[in-house]
């Protein structure tokens, strides 16, 4: 997939895109959007709120409001509803997890040269390792919520009684499916790290009867079931092959036969060129790991069929930056 340039502006637009990237990470890292508020303040006020350099503030601010993020009037800015909607940490649609867990990666991509010539991963954590796990948990969860709730509705699981959310986190694919579908009951299956952040889910929507953790390494040891459908979302992704083999295998032992299982993946293209986000999400996967990367609908495929997983098909499902569900039978 080629993109067409035009003029050395095009290329420049590309190499400074992290500029914009950062403002918004910076944005939402000092809780500027949320300090404004329903309020309109002067750069002094929010860098007092914030404890932070009146002038640098000043200049932040300036910049977000050039990306649309706020608006100025005279010497006050104020939020645009977009930023009220998704960048105010008290409301239901706050998207500032996963930008946060966005400004954590930051400092590996820098490093991508040195990655491309190891072959291996650079990434290290920059923050705590508890304030790592809880951005990517809360990111993971918005992330779902942009998908979970609309794809529950469109998702066929008549006649399903029990949900594996492998590696579910927060858990918020196996809520919506019970949500959905009120016969039905789920389990997510994470690292035990994981579900205090799955309690505080669980709890928010009310299903703590119906959906329940299993803590344990879908790497290591076998998964309790039996379940008669099996979700697997952005899980592959963070393996090699042989890793995705194992992982796939497991599920297919803990299914009842008829069972379905679901593989939720950024797609590539069988090229490997495209789509954009897929394509550069293989390299954040090399950063941060030994051998994962993007797979193509091909290569997810072949992984099922390999374990014995019969009629695997993509289904019509197209997800923000270009997910896809490939599911199948055993």
């Amino acid at each position: 997939m080629t993109q067409d340039i035009k003029s050395p502006g095009d290329i420049l637009r590309i190499s400074g895109g992290y500029w914009a990237a950062c403002a918004l990470q910076a944005g939402v890292v000092l809780n500027v959007f949320t300090l404004i508020g329903d309020a309109a303040l002067t750069a002094e006020e929010v860098a007092a709120k914030a404890e932070a350099d009146p002038r640098a503030m000043g200049m932040l601010l300036g910049a977000l409001t050039a990306l649309g993020l706020l608006v100025k009037e005279g010497d006050r800015y104020s939020l645009t509803p977009g930023s009220r909607e998704f960048l105010t940490k008290n409301s239901p649609g706050y998207v500032g997890h996963i930008i946060t867990h966005h400004h954590h990666l930051v400092p590996s991509w820098a490093r991508l040269p040195e990655a491309i010539k190891t072959g291996g991963p650079v990434r290290s954590r920059v923050v705590g390792e508890d304030e790592w796990r809880e951005s990517f948990l809360l990111g993971m969860f918005n992330m779902a919520m942009a998908i979970a709730p609309g794809l529950s509705r469109r998702l066929d699981l008549s006649g399903r009684r029990r949900l594996l959310d492998l590696g579910g986190g927060p858990g918020t694919y196996a809520i919506h499916f019970c949500l959905a579908n009120p016969d039905l009951r789920a389990t997510v299956f994470d690292l035990p790290q994981s579900e205090p952040v799955f309690r505080g889910t669980v709890e928010r929507f009310g299903v703590g009867d119906r959906v329940d953790f299993q803590g344990g390494d879908y790497l290591e040891g076998e998964i309790d079931g039996p379940f008669d459908v099996a979700w697997l979302s952005q899980i592959l992704h963070g393996e090699n092959v042989a890793g995705c083999a194992l992982i796939i295998d497991r599920v297919v032992r803990a299914l009842e036969p008829g069972g379905t299982i679901l593989v939720h993946e950024f797609v590539l293209d069988d090229a490997r060129d495209g789509p954009v986000f897929p394509a550069l999400f293989s390299l954040n996967m090399l950063l941060g790991t030994d051998g994962g990367r993007a797979y193509t609908e091909s290569e997810i495929k072949a992984m099922l069929s390999a374990a014995g997983v019969k009629d695997v098909r993509r289904l019509d499902f197209v997800g923000p930056n270009d997910s896809a569900i490939i599911a199948g039978a055993v």
